[in-house]
């Protein structure tokens, strides 16, 4: 997580938290950015390319699933003791969704995601079609990779 952390502050996305195995970031938080799908996207590309040299470097089987939605959330504060910062809202539900429908070593993203980024010609997306999300139905999916 530490090699995550450095990634997130030169993407410039906030770490939100880690729980168990899991490492939740936020792009345009606290402050609004216009770029904020494609800093997330990029973090991410760059921990799996970290969770591959990590894994030749260490010998220890390592894969990542990600998943990446894009939309508003609801921030703020928990608690009065040991105070943490949370998001709450469909955005991080249907992220939670595609990371579940991911692919250790892929990047999977929403409809919505897409939509922000499908003219960079520094990715390529590649659809998965409609696929079944818990408590969600169907959401269409993309793998992303850099070009």
């Amino acid at each position: 997580f530490s090699a995550f952390d450095h990634l997130t502050d030169r993407h410039g996305v906030e770490k939100i938290k880690t729980i168990g195995d899991a490492y939740m970031v936020a792009g345009g938080l606290p402050e609004r950015r216009p770029d904020h799908a494609e800093a997330v996207i990029r973090l991410a590309l760059d921990m799996e390319a970290e969770v591959r040299r990590m894994h030749g470097s260490l010998g220890v089987p390592l894969q990542l699933r990600i998943g990446i939605d894009s939309g508003p959330v609801v921030a703020g504060v928990i608690g009065r003791q040991k105070f943490i910062y949370d998001l709450w809202g469909d955005t991080v539900n249907t992220a939670s969704r595609m990371e579940t429908n991911s692919e250790p070593g892929k990047v999977n993203v929403s409809q919505n995601t897409y939509e922000l980024l499908k003219n960079d010609t520094g990715l390529v997306f590649e659809f998965r079609g409609k696929l079944e999300a818990k408590g969600k139905g169907e959401i269409e999916m993309y793998f992303v990779s850099k070009a």
